[in-house]
C-alpha cells in the first residue's frame, strides 16, 4: 500500500485533476468547447449597435466598473441577492444604461443554446465590449478568454474604486496607479469618452453654480457652455437630461475627445483636469495629434484592463444567467 503514498504519484494525480486544467486565459479558450462563441457575440453586437449606437459606450462603462471594483468577473451584472451572500451593486447599476446589460444578456442566451454552461458572463462582456468599440470605429484589440464569474457582488466594494466626475487629477492618478495603470494608460483609457454621454447632474455645477463670482466655469469654452446650458436647462426636473462627451463626433470612436479638451470643451471637471496638469496634458496633446497612436495605446490599455484580477481555476463559476448566481451559498 506504500505505493499509493509515493510523492511522485500524488503529484501526478494532482496535476491530472480537472480543476487544474485551463486555469489560465487564452485567445482560443473556446475553440473546442464553443467554436461559435466569437461569431455569436459578433452577430449579437452588430444587431444591437445598428439599433442602439450608444451601446458601445454603455458596455465600455460597464466593463470599467466591473474590472476596477472587484476584478473582471461579472459582479456588476448581478441584479439581486436573496440572502447576505451578495448585495445589489446599486451604486454602479443605477447610472449604467440598460443597453449594455441587454447586449450581454442576448449573447448569453444564444450561447446557452449553442454550448450550455460553457461561456462565462464576464467573457461575454469583455468580448462584446471589444466588438462594440470596433463597430463604433475604434481599434480591435486582443481579448483573452477563460474568466470565471464572481460568487460575490458587494455594494461596499464600490466606494473609492471607480472615478467620479469631479475628482481632482491627483485623486484620479492615485486611483488608477493603485489599480496598476500608468498615468499614460489612464489618459488613453479616458479617450473612451469620445463616445457616450454624461447626465447633466454630473457637470451642472460647472454651468450654474461654479462660484459666487462666476456661476459658470470661465475655463469652459463660452459657446460650448451656452449650448450645454440649453441642453441642461431643466436637469433638476428631468434627471435624464444629458450631453454627449464629444459634441463634435459623438457616435464615432476617434481622437476628437482630446482635441475638444484642448479647446476648453471638456464636459466633466475630471475631463478638464486632464489638460490642466502637465503630467497628463502632454499625453492629451500627443493623442490629439495622432489618432493611430491613441488607438494603439488605448487597445493595449484595454487588454490590460479586461484581464485585471480575473478569476480562473475554480475560483468562480460559469453563470447560467448573468444577473444571478447559480446557487445561493449561506
Amino acid at each position: 500500500m506504500a505505493f499509493f503514498h509515493s510523492p511522485a504519484l500524488l503529484l501526478l494525480l494532482f496535476l491530472s485533476l480537472p480543476f487544474s486544467v485551463q486555469s489560465q486565459l487564452s485567445l482560443d479558450y473556446y475553440q473546442k468547447t464553443c467554436p461559435d462563441f466569437a461569431q455569436i457575440v459578433h452577430d449579437t453586437v452588430a444587431r444591437k449597435h445598428a439599433t442602439s449606437p450608444v451601446t458601445a459606450a454603455a458596455s465600455m462603462r460597464l466593463l470599467f466598473s466591473d474590472c476596477l471594483v472587484g476584478g473582471c468577473d461579472g459582479s456588476v451584472l448581478v441584479s439581486s441577492n436573496v440572502f447576505n451572500h451578495a448585495e445589489r451593486d446599486a451604486e454602479i447599476n443605477r447610472d449604467l444604461p440598460g443597453d449594455a446589460f441587454d447586449v450581454v444578456t442576448r449573447a448569453k442566451i444564444t450561447l446557452e443554446l449553442s454550448c450550455p454552461g460553457i461561456v462565462s458572463c464576464s467573457d461575454v462582456l469583455a468580448q462584446a465590449t471589444r466588438d462594440l468599440i470596433a463597430a463604433a470605429g475604434g481599434p480591435s484589440y486582443k481579448v483573452e478568454l477563460g474568466r470565471e464569474d464572481s460568487l460575490v457582488s458587494k455594494v461596499s466594494d464600490v466606494e473609492g474604486n471607480i472615478p467620479k466626475p469631479n475628482q481632482s487629477i491627483d485623486e484620479l492618478i492615485k486611483l488608477y496607479t493603485a489599480k496598476g495603470f500608468t498615468i499614460q494608460e489612464m489618459v488613453a483609457l479616458y479617450g473612451g469618452r469620445t463616445i457616450g454621454f454624461s447626465n447633466c447632474k454630473e457637470f451642472s455645477d460647472r454651468l450654474f453654480n461654479f462660484s459666487k463670482n462666476a456661476p459658470t466655469d470661465p475655463e469652459i469654452n463660452s459657446k460650448y457652455a451656452e449650448a450645454l446650458k440649453k441642453s441642461c436647462a431643466d436637469y433638476e426636473k428631468n434627471p435624464a437630461s444629458s450631453a454627449y462627451s464629444d459634441p463634435v463626433t459623438p457616435g464615432k470612436f476617434d481622437n476628437v475627445y482630446y482635441q475638444n479638451l484642448l479647446r476648453g470643451m471638456g464636459l466633466l471637471a475630471s475631463d478638464h483636469a486632464l489638460v490642466k496638469d502637465p503630467r497628463t496634458k502632454k499625453f492629451v496633446e500627443m493623442y490629439a495629434g495622432n489618432q493611430e497612436l491613441f488607438f494603439k495605446d488605448f487597445g493595449h490599455a484595454m487588454e490590460k484592463m479586461s484581464v485585471r484580477e480575473v478569476k480562473t481555476g475554480g475560483k468562480g463559476e460559469v453563470r447560467i444567467r448573468c444577473d444571478a448566481f447559480n446557487s445561493i451559498k449561506h
